[in-house]
């Protein structure tokens, strides 16, 4: 009996509802001291993480560069007695608003991700020749991609932007930032701001 685990089918992929909020655990922006890659995580002191995916929206974060040691905090604001979560998307972080450092120009546009899981994940969907819907698209991520990177006659193009996106990951000096990643305050257009009264929505 075979007790390897099953591997990725190359040729097909299935979107189980996957939300765009779920990568935002890591996230690498431009430092706003140096420039170089800074790293955006839930901050280590808060304890446990919620079993809730939504709550990552709330989650206190920090802001961290290795480069030159700068560090800042953000904790979600506050609306009455509810938190003001943060709204994913575009080519800033949802927390900070720093430039993503995780950017290209591809198809005439901006291609971007949070980190190389979002890239895996970005990839894995281009790739695919089969595309298959297992969940409803209301929040799902690959539902709400813009039509330029589903398109089968950009896949290739995408593709190539996604693995210029991974070689970015590994890279930090402040020379090494995309022409992309500059201050340009491009921000995704808000639909109301996020509400936590204590239960996952």
């Amino acid at each position: 009996m075979n007790s390897e685990p099953a591997k990725p089918d190359p040729v097909r992929h299935r979107d189980h509802g996957t939300w765009l909020v779920r990568y935002t655990g890591r996230i690498l922006v431009v430092c706003p001291r140096c420039g170089g890659r800074a790293l955006v995580v839930p901050r280590p002191d808060i304890g446990p993480p919620s079993k809730y995916v939504s709550d990552l929206l709330f989650r206190p974060r920090r802001l961290a560069c290795a480069g030159c040691g700068a560090v800042a905090d953000w904790a979600a604001g506050q609306r009455d007695t509810a938190l003001v979560g943060a709204v994913p998307g575009g080519t800033e972080d949802p927390f900070f608003r720093r430039p993503l450092w995780l950017q290209t120009r591809c198809a005439g546009r901006i291609l971007w991700a949070y980190d190389e899981e979002h890239v895996d994940a970005l990839a894995a969907f281009v790739g695919a020749r089969l595309r298959e819907r297992r969940a409803s698209p209301t929040r799902a991520m690959f539902a709400r991609l813009p039509a330029w990177m589903k398109s089968a006659g950009r896949r290739d193009e995408v593709l190539a932007g996604l693995s210029t996106l991974r070689a970015l990951s590994d890279r930090s000096a402040p020379a090494d930032r995309s022409d992309a990643a500059h201050e340009r305050g491009d921000r995704p257009r808000h639909h109301g701001s996020l509400l936590f009264r204590g239960g996952p929505y």
